[in-house]
Parts: structure tokens; sequence; C-alpha cells
């Protein structure tokens, strides 16, 4: 953390007692450190002491005269290479996630380029109630690292989920995880593929799996928000498109097959995270198929009733890409239920693939449906593992490492 700009905001919760020491550390740890103290939080902790283990003036209000005659909300959100709130409560949450800017924080957070991460404190009631699980995944969408929180009894008497990350443990959580540090990928097209497909059996009836869309959605919103080129191509997922992204709708293997192979000879990455099925029916039926009780009237002289469907490979999407001559960086995922490493590594190879991330499908909280993910990336040089963490956050350092790729391939060739 040596020489980084940190932003701190500080919000009304009791936790906010802590902050001096927080500052503390930051700045014990190397970095600069600018305070940023709302109106609920002075009734916690003083500007004054906030000053004097900063170093710096303490900003209150957004309609500071002296600050604001220079635009000062602006400089703050240009300086700062990270916007950490600690504590976060959940009226700061709400606030975020629905893109108010009704003070000088929910402001900054607004006006700020730079990566944003929390450490949520409240009641365990407050955490876990309804409208604060969605805020939450709609911060995790929109790119917000999650810090915490811990659990343990918490200053109304109550033992749960909600209380603050300790001081010191935040900052070893901010040391060892690259929240900030966005990828730059101006002027690069990048396609990505999300969600599940779906092969037909009839009219009505169709093979598919549990994808949800949501790692592939959070990769195309971050690249899109490092300034690259994104087409979308998505499976059936009740998503909405992010902003300052192409989407191409497509429905079965093939279908999506033929959108990436037309596209992808103009990109410089196609990252492969559809959840692309391996096999279709050998044959569609125009009509609904009948229970074989419905079609012969009962299931007497001994058929049991069972139904039996031939089913055909469907072409290998990121491999085709991967085949392709002077074709893009290619980025395939790998969901695994067990030997997940292993089996990620004779993939990465037998496709050719520049980069493989293999994520563990058998664990109940990351993957499919969830808003959490953990991951190991595997390249022909090194491998990294990502610790559980929000979708939109495993995004950025997954295309942290593909914009070091980039460099690495552009360096090969100059």
């Amino acid at each position: 953390m040596q020489g980084r700009h940190i932003l701190l905001g500080i919000t009304g919760g009791i936790a906010a007692y802590k902050a001096p020491a927080l500052v503390r550390e930051l700045r014990s740890a190397g970095a600069e450190v600018q305070v940023v103290l709302t109106r609920a939080a002075e009734s916690f902790v003083t500007p004054t002491s906030l000053q004097a283990v900063a170093g710096s003036r303490v900003r209150r209000d957004l309609w500071d005269p002296e600050a604001e005659a220079a635009m000062g909300h602006i400089e703050l959100a240009r300086w700062a290479d990270l916007l950490l709130v600690a504590p976060a409560t959940a009226n700061c949450m709400a606030s975020f996630a629905a893109g108010r800017a009704d003070d000088l924080l929910t402001t900054l957070y607004l006006a700020t380029a730079a990566p944003v991460a929390i450490a949520p404190a409240m009641n365990q009631q407050m955490w876990q109630h309804p409208a604060t699980v969605r805020n939450l995944a709609q911060l995790a969408t929109d790119g917000v690292q999650v810090l915490g929180p811990a659990s343990g009894e918490q200053a109304c008497g109550e033992v749960g989920p909600g209380r603050m990350l300790e001081p010191a443990d935040i900052v070893a959580a901010l040391s060892t995880t690259p929240v900030y540090g966005q990828a730059n990928l101006r002027g690069r097209k990048i396609l990505v593929t999300a969600g599940p497909t779906r092969e037909a059996i009839d009219p009505v009836r169709f093979l598919s799996n549990h994808s949800s869309g949501k790692q592939g959605y959070a990769l195309a919103a971050m690249a899109a928000r490092a300034g690259a080129d994104v087409t979308l191509v998505s499976g059936p997922v009740s998503l909405a498109t992010p902003a300052g992204v192409q989407r191409i709708d497509v429905d079965s293997a093939r279908a999506m097959y033929d959108a990436v192979m037309a596209a992808a000879p103009a990109q410089d990455v196609v990252i492969g995270v559809a959840a692309v099925a391996d096999y279709r029916p050998a044959e569609v039926a125009t009509q609904k198929i009948k229970k074989v009780s419905e079609a012969n009237g009962s299931t007497a002289d001994g058929h049991d009733g069972s139904r039996s469907i031939a089913l055909v490979e469907n072409p290998d999407i990121i491999a085709g890409v991967a085949a392709l001559e002077a074709g893009p960086l290619v980025v395939g995922f790998a969901a695994e239920t067990h030997e997940a490493l292993a089996h990620a590594r004779a993939k990465r190879t037998r496709k050719g693939l520049d980069l493989i991330v293999v994520n563990d499908v058998s664990r109940d909280d990351i993957g499919f449906g969830t808003d959490h993910n953990a991951a190991t990336l595997i390249s022909d040089h090194w491998e990294r593992a990502l610790p559980r963490q929000p979708k939109a956050a495993l995004a950025g350092q997954v295309l942290l490492a593909i914009e070091e790729l980039l460099a690495n391939v552009n360096r090969a060739t100059n």
C-alpha cells in the first residue's frame, strides 16, 4: 500500500470509534489518507481526533465554500486510488446502491473512477434484512469490494453477523487483495460469453444448466468500465445489459458458436464464461412429446414408461476461437466439481487457451446463482488463487491478469 491515496469515508455507526485506529493502520502501511466524515459519524468520532492522526484536514460538507470554490469534491475524487468506507452503515449501502448524491461521501462515490471497498457495520438483523441483502447484491454487481462483516457480540447486546472488521484486518485485506488497480483496457475490443444455453427437446422442453450469467455480466461491466469496447454474447438470463456493452442474445450452443465465431476475428480478447451445453438432442420433436401412458393409453404390455434421448456433441466454442490463425487472446472458464486444478490445467492445454479461470462449483457459497465466487487463474507461466469475493471484484482481478497477458503479447511482437 506504499504511496497509495486512500480516501476514507466514515459513516454514522458505533464502529466509527475505531476510525482513528484505522487511519493509523493505513498510514503505517504506507498509504496517504484523506478523511471524509458524514454528519451522523460526528456523533461517534470528532474531526479533531481524525485530523490529528491523518495529518490532513477532515472534509465534512459538500457545501464547504472554501473547498468547493475549486470544485474540491472532484479533486478529492480524482486524488483517490481507493475509496474505503469504514464503517459502512445500512443507510450508506442503500444510498450507494441507489446512486444517491445528497452529501459529500455519496457524491464522491459517484464522482470517483477509483475502486471502492466498504467494511459494513450494523445490527445483525439489519445485515440480514432482504433490503440490505438486495443492496449488497447491487453493490457487488457495481464492482464494490465488501470486507466482512465479522460475527460476534454487538453493541446492542445481540450476537450475529454485522460487526465491522478490526482495523488491522481491514488493512491486511486491502494489502493482500488488489481491490485497487482497475485494468486499463482503453482501445481494446473484448467479447464475453455469459449465461447458459438451452438445447431444445421439443417446442416446450430443453436441456440446460444452473448458470445465472452473473460472472459473465460482471466481467462485461468491468471491462466496459476499464475502457474496452465490449460485446456480450448472452444465453437466456434475467439480467440487465451493463452500461456501454453491446449485447447479442442467443439461445442454443450452436447459435452462440455462430455469433462468437463471426465476431472473434475482430477482437483483442475473447472470454468464454458461458456454461455452454456439451450435448444437444440429435433430433428435436416438432410437437410436444407426450408421456408414454398418454400416447399409448396405458403402460401395459411390460412398458415401464421410460424414454431415451439420443445426444450429439455441440461445437466447442472457446477451442474454435483458440484455433483461429492470428486470433485474439483467449480466456476460458471451467466449472469443476472435483480435482478442479488438474482438470483445468489439462483443459487449458488441450484447447490452446492463454488463460483459464477455474472454480469449484461443488461449494454452496460460490458459483452458480450466487453473488460470490472464488477461482484459480492458470496461464502458461503462473497460477494465482483468488479468495471468495463478490463476482464483480473477481472480474476486476481477472481483467488485471488479462491486461498483463496483453502487455506480454505486445512486448513479444515488438
